[in-house]
């Protein structure tokens, strides 16, 4: 679809629309309130959502997936406009005074500290959101998890802005949002996908639930929604399988099962474009 219809849709991230698909909602993706934690300065930066304070904390930017560098590692490419990325974080947060606020899970399995990162003032209060500010610049793409999603409404926002003005990743190919065409997306196996498209079916196979984007399951795009995706489904009143019809866009790692297909372990990686 060409952009200019697309700017037709209303883009809503689908924990705001809690029990009905199609309910207007205005209000903001919230959960729990964020917890402060370590503050300190900037003193260096590894990639665009990465960097470490002097006390030698490495903080992982959560909510964002920037453009990866290979930092060298063996078989690992950079991605086009990574030190672009790395450049921007750099002009924005390097040497200044920061605060991590945590959402849910605080360290990752590489003793990352998994934060949102606001610059502070000279009177120590709460400036930029670093996070929305990469992405509004176009040097990243939303990468919500699952307990620390915080203001997603705000962020996709900022990812909607970039996307339609094309800034930074968004005028290069390597990051265009898909179609869920299966032949085109099986070339890309592994590799992390915003895909978009219409749910035509859906099935509930024992404990799993399936959203098919063709006729033939055994071939084309399809969402797995796995346990925990529909606990975190339920939880804001949604069944999945309600979304039938519904033009959607989805982020994820493409698999390959059947035919291309990206996990959904919580409704905050699901667009619906109402």
């Amino acid at each position: 679809m060409a952009m200019s219809n697309r700017k037709r849709f209303r883009f809503k991230p689908i924990v705001a629309l809690m029990a009905s698909l199609f309910v207007s909602s205005t209000g903001s993706a919230q959960s729990k309130p964020m917890t402060a934690g370590e503050s300190g300065v900037v003193e260096s930066i590894v990639d665009g959502d990465t960097l470490f304070l002097e006390s030698g904390l490495k903080v992982r930017l959560s909510a964002l997936q920037a453009p990866k560098l290979s930092l060298g590692r063996e078989h690992v490419q950079d991605w086009p406009l990574s030190t672009n990325s790395k450049n921007t974080l750099s002009e924005l947060a390097l040497g200044k005074s920061v605060m991590l606020y945590y959402g849910g899970l605080q360290r990752d399995r590489h003793d990352r500290a998994l934060a949102q990162v606001f610059l502070m003032d000279g009177n120590g209060e709460q400036g930029m959101w670093l996070q929305e500010e990469m992405i509004r610049r176009g040097m990243g793409r939303v990468y919500t998890w699952p307990d620390t999603w915080q203001d997603s409404d705000r962020l996709y926002a900022a990812e909607r802005e970039a996307r339609e003005a094309e800034r930074g990743i968004w005028g290069h190919g390597f990051y265009q949002v898909r179609g869920p065409e299966p032949n085109a997306l099986s070339q890309d196996m592994d590799s992390f996908q915003i895909v978009e498209g219409i749910i035509t079916s859906s099935a509930r196979v024992r404990d799993k639930v399936f959203l098919n984007f063709g006729s033939d399951y055994r071939t084309d795009f399809t969402i797995f929604v796995d346990k925990q995706g529909q606990r975190r489904f339920k939880k804001i009143g949604l069944d999945p399988r309600s979304l039938e019809g519904a033009r959607v866009r989805v982020r994820g790692w493409l698999e390959l099962e059947n035919g291309p297909m990206i996990i959904l372990d919580h409704p905050e990686r699901l667009e619906v474009l109402d």
